[in-house]
């Protein structure tokens, strides 16, 4: 099995790393895919609108603002990702619903977890460069992510 570890060892000229602020959630220990972003504040319109479409090799950066007040993912958008082939998702910001998402062959990771829902305004933006944790995450980039940390690639990788 591949880890980021690995591919930091692998490839250390073609590899960016997050600052190590998120927690695993989701039932796949790695991840990996093709980034595709949403930037958002307290309303996860957006996420849900983008769980909805295929998904397969790409990982969802959502970029929260970092806001720890509102839940931009729960269980059944979680299920809506999987349904759609979603490698994985990386918040920066809070998810609920923790015990459901463990059981999900989906990566999430995030800041941390909070109850509460958000509103529904129909706010953010689809696919703009996003910049958190010491990066900026360009869609159509590579990110992988474990345990161990996160790591970011303008080149694929791992070939799954």
């Amino acid at each position: 099995m591949t880890t980021t570890p690995d591919l930091c060892d692998t490839f250390p000229n073609q590899i960016k790393t997050a600052d190590p602020i998120f927690r695993s959630y989701g039932g796949r220990d790695f991840f990996g895919g093709q980034i595709a972003t949403i930037k958002c504040f307290e309303d996860n319109s957006k996420v849900r609108e983008v769980v909805k479409t295929p998904g397969h090799g790409k990982v969802l950066v959502v970029d929260g603002g970092g806001s720890l007040r509102r839940a931009l993912l729960g269980d059944q958008l979680a299920q809506q990702a999987v349904s759609n082939g979603w490698e994985g998702i990386l918040i920066n910001g809070c998810l609920r619903d923790v015990q459901i998402i463990a059981t999900l062959d989906i990566g999430v990771q995030a800041l941390a977890s909070h109850p509460m829902k958000t509103e529904k305004r129909g706010l953010g933006d689809i696919d703009q460069p996003v910049t958190f944790a010491g990066l900026t995450f360009e869609p159509g980039a590579w990110l992988y992510a474990d345990a161990n940390g996160i790591i970011i690639s303008e080149q694929r990788l791992v070939v799954s």
